[in-house]
Parts: C-alpha cells; structure tokens; sequence
C-alpha cells in the first residue's frame, strides 16, 4: 500500500503590522486558505498587491475533496507557478465511460482537438494542491500567510472592513480596504454580514471513500447507473495519486449518515465493487470517509462593498462535473486583475461591479448544469425513472440518445459573451473566439525553442498582432506603441506565420498555424487579450484609437 499522506503542521502567526493597541491595517485581506484563497493571494501577489491571509486552521485539508481540475483550471494555475507541481503528481485523464447495470452505454474524450499544453482533466486530492499553492505563496515576498488567526466578526462599509479576530497571542482588530471571503460553503463571514445564498436544496446522501489499493483501474471517470454490486443506485469511481482511489456511492435521501460512514457499512460496499469487477484478491484501505448532501445556490451578489465573496463562500454546486473547485479558480481569475487595477488607481471601483456581473452568470450556467446532472442521478418521479431508464437504454445504440445521459456535465471554461467589458466586432469573423470567450492555446515557437500561446498573455493586457511576417508589421507595431503609450501593462505579441524577430517586441512563431486558424487571422488581425486570458476585442486591422478605447472599456472606464 502507499504511505499515507503527511499533513504539515504550519506555525501560528500574528499579521507584523499589528501594533501594541491591538490593531493594524492592511490594504488586503484573504479570509480563508484554501485552495481558492490561497489562489487568490498569489495572483493578487503577482500582480503587486500586499497580501494578508488569514486561516483558523494550521494544515491543509483533510481527505480528497476537491479533486478533478479541468483544462482552464491548470492553465490557471500554470500561470500562479503551481501547474507544474500538479501536473507532476496528479493522474491525467481524457477519457469517461457511463455504465448501466452490467453495459458499457458509452464513452467520451474530453479533448478531442491537438495543440493544447494542458490536458483534459487531471485528479489530485485537494490536501496536494493546497500544500503546493501554501509553497508557492511562501515564495512570494507580498504575502503575509497568518495561521491560527479566526475571524469572528466582520463590519463593512463604503471604505474598508473592520475584522475581529482571535489570534494565537489573543484578540486583535485588522482594518482592511479590501477583504477577499474565500472561507468555504458555510462562509462565517457571509453569515455575519448578514447575506445568504439561494437556491436549490438536495437531500440525496451520498458516500465519499478514499481507498489505498492496487487494483488495475484505468486512468479513466467510471460512472455507473444501478450497478449489479449496489443495485438501484450509481457509483462513481476515480483515481488519484498515489495509488488511491475515490469511491462515491449514491444512498438515498434516508440513509443515516453516522451509521454509513461506519468501517463495517464502507468495507463490504467496496468489497462488492471490487468483486464484481474481478478483483477478488486485490487488498484495500480507507484513507478518508464522509457522508455528504449538496446544495446548487449562489448569493445574489458577489460582492458586499468592500468584500468580495468568491469559490464556494459565493456558490455551491453538486460534485457531479467537477464544478465546484474549478468554478472558483475561475473567480480568482476574473477577479484579482480587477482589484489591483482598482487598488492602484488605474480602474474607477465599478470595475468590481463586472466581477459580480460575468461571475454571477458564471454560477448561473454551472448551477444550472449541476441541477439537471443532479436530477438526472437522483430521480424523484416515477416519470423521471422511467425517462432515465429509456435513456440509458437506448444510449448503447444511439448516439441521439448519449447526449441525454446525465453524469455531470464536466466543467468547461465560462464565456462572457454578455459582459459589459466587451467591445463588439466591427467586422465579421468565422469562429467562437469572440468577445467574452476564453483564449484557447496553441503550440509556437519562441527565440527557436518549443513554447506555447498562452504563456505569453495573462496577467497584463496582451495585444495579439497576426502577420505572415513579423517584419512587415515594424511600422505598424512602431505606430500602435506611441498611441498606446499611456495605457498601463500592455504587453504587444506578434504571432507569425513564418520565423522571424522584430526589435523590442515579443514574436512567436506559430509553427501549425493553429493560432492563426483558431483566431480566423489573416493579415494584420489583432486581438486584445484580458489579464485573465478571455478575449476583450479583436479587429481585422487595429489602430491605436481603437485599442486605446477598448482598453479603456475592458478597465471600466
């Protein structure tokens, strides 16, 4: 069996600005160190802000929670300096297969088009990436990491939050300009300020068990309807590193929790499954048990003055699609570029209002995705069991018919069409990378050297100039950089066709013109890219007064 992870223990600590009346100031505070609020803290870091995080506990979590992390979301998290880390220790996956009774109904490819750095899907237990964001946290000379320090009240007004906190040298007050609440589903400070999600209620039970074992599963989402070894219920079954796997069983809205997360209820349902698979002889151990129920609501809005509500302190959804960790990585990613521009001067505070406003309607697509999955699983009619059980039946011989199976509809990047950030086309385009939708990557090369797209934008607005050759666009590049001067942290990329350079200005060749054919380049096309990576505007052919603008309204001016 593999050991057992090693939880660290971290040292409490108190914020250094804190003065001996029993109260400090910080321009920033993230409430909660999880892997949302440890994500928020490092980009929030890079992008030059100071960074006071603030956790009651000293470890990271316990058992494998948050678990399958999506395409976006390593592309994320590539970009915080924790991709790698994940990438190295998790299990990649592609594929998904749905079973019915005894039947394989069918299978899927999470990512059927070539040219992407990173993968579909890769599973790693949350305690992994915690500790691997608290590492790289640790790097970052902008962000305070205060352990053992628990809000217990929160006042927040036009101007900054007063927090109270009970820290392991006794009670202090934190004054604050701006708080990031990314304490979880139960959120302590929503509830004191008063707010309160809404929305959908589930009282399905179900089973998490992470079990150490041997067996010779594929690295693949199984997914069972009314399996033969847990009959009338569904099943869900991944791996994970370090040769454990993540069991889920479905047991009804009236099973007793404290009695199912007993050993001797656990051992015999993964006997069975074990079993009927064909592995008799393999030996397993329970890492981690809990018995759980979900609920698909959001607040009403994300932001509560001077506090900002993101991950599941903002929204929750069921754990079918995997929605609920890579909804809030995307949060942080909407969010942190704003609040620095906001928080050096350079965007009026309404910018905020478009965090709310494009993450709001983000919760929206995933709760809603997440209720159907949810009501697919977990039939409550007889006409709804009836509709499930013709469905899987005839999914086995009717690609019609697939489309309707429900086992979660797995996470995929959030498009912001609607976003009042957007500039609209002036002139038509033959593809989906349109105001609002993320970027997708493609493989270039850079100074001769294997490289890939989108590490070349986020974090700063990018401009993407498309060419057959970088020379030929000197004078036009020369030309946009004295109308743009004064726009804060463009950065210019040239994407050509063919090799080449172009002094003072960064050129990627794109070496299967995927780029170019992803984005309906032709000549001198240009796309303005946000921090986080979507699309702002693009032009058949850019000048400086119309990047300038849509500069402007991408900032919220």
């Amino acid at each position: 069996m593999a050991p057992a992870y090693v939880h660290p223990h971290f040292e409490p600590c108190v914020p250094p600005q804190l003065a001996d009346a029993g109260a400090a100031h910080a321009p920033l505070v993230i409430v909660g160190a999880g892997p949302i609020g440890l994500a928020a803290a490092i980009d929030c870091a890079q992008h030059g802000l100071p960074v006071l995080l603030l956790d009651e506990d000293d470890t990271v979590s316990v058992g494998s929670r948050g678990l399958c992390y999506s395409q976006r979301s390593l592309e994320v998290l590539e970009r915080l300096g924790a991709g790698e880390a994940v990438l190295r220790k998790g299990v990649t996956w592609n594929t998904g297969r749905v079973f019915h009774r005894e039947r394989e109904v069918y299978s899927f490819e999470l990512l059927p088009q070539p040219g992407h750095e990173m993968p579909g899907m890769v599973n790693l237990q949350q305690y992994y990436l915690e500790q691997y964001l608290v590492d790289r946290a640790r790097q970052l000379p902008g962000i305070t990491l205060c352990w053992k320090n628990k809000v217990v009240g929160i006042e927040s007004g036009e101007h900054g939050a007063r927090l109270r906190v009970q820290g392991p040298q006794g009670d202090y007050t934190l004054l604050a300009d701006w708080v990031v609440a990314a304490d979880g589903a139960r959120s302590p400070l929503r509830k004191m300020l008063g707010l309160d999600a809404e929305g959908k209620v589930f009282h399905d039970r179900f089973l998490i068990a992470d079990v150490s074992m041997q067996a010779q599963f594929p690295a693949e989402r199984w997914f069972w309807f009314d399996p033969p070894f847990h009959p009338g219920q569904s099943v869900l079954l991944h791996r994970q590193a370090d040769e454990v796997w993540r069991i889920d069983f479905q047991l009804g809205a009236q099973a007793d929790p404290e009695f199912e997360r007993q050993p001797e209820r656990v051992i015999p349902r993964i006997r069975a499954m074990l079993d009927h698979q064909g592995y008799r002889d393999v030996e397993f151990a329970l890492e981690w048990v809990s018995v759980y129920t979900f609920q698909c609501r959001r607040m009403r809005s994300l932001r509560a003055s001077r506090v900002l509500f993101a991950g599941d302190a903002a929204h929750q959804v069921s754990p079918f699609g995997a929605r609920g960790a890579n909804s809030g990585l995307q949060d942080v990613d909407n969010l942190a570029w704003k609040l620095a521009l906001v928080m050096r001067g350079e965007a009026p505070e309404r910018l905020l209002d478009s965090y709310d406003a494009e993450r709001s309607a983000a919760a929206d697509e995933n709760i809603g995705n997440s209720t159907r999955a949810t009501d697919f699983i977990t039939p409550k009619t007889a006409a709804a069991r009836r509709y499930r059980e013709a469905t899987l039946q005839l999914a086995s011989r009717h690609a019609f018919a697939q489309a309707l199976v429900n086992s979660g509809r797995l996470s995929t990047p959030t498009h912001l069409w609607s976003s009042p950030l957007n500039t609209p086309d002036r002139e038509p385009f033959d593809c989906v990378l349109r105001p609002g939708s993320p970027l997708e990557d493609a493989p270039v090369e850079c100074d001769g050297r294997a490289d890939w797209l989108l590490r070349h934008t986020g974090g700063d607005f990018s401009l993407l100039l498309f060419t057959d050759r970088a020379e030929s666009l000197r004078d036009s590049v020369a030309a946009l950089r004295e109308r743009v001067a004064a726009a804060p942290g463009l950065r210019i990329v040239v994407v050509a066709e063919q090799p080449g350079r172009l002094a003072g200005t960064q050129v990627l060749h794109d070496v299967q013109h995927l780029a170019a054919q992803r984005c309906d380049a032709q000549e001198g096309t240009a796309y303005l890219i946000r921090p986080d990576q979507h699309v702002a505007a693009r032009w058949r052919r850019a000048d400086g007064a119309l990047v300038r603008a849509a500069l402007a309204r991408a900032a919220g001016h």
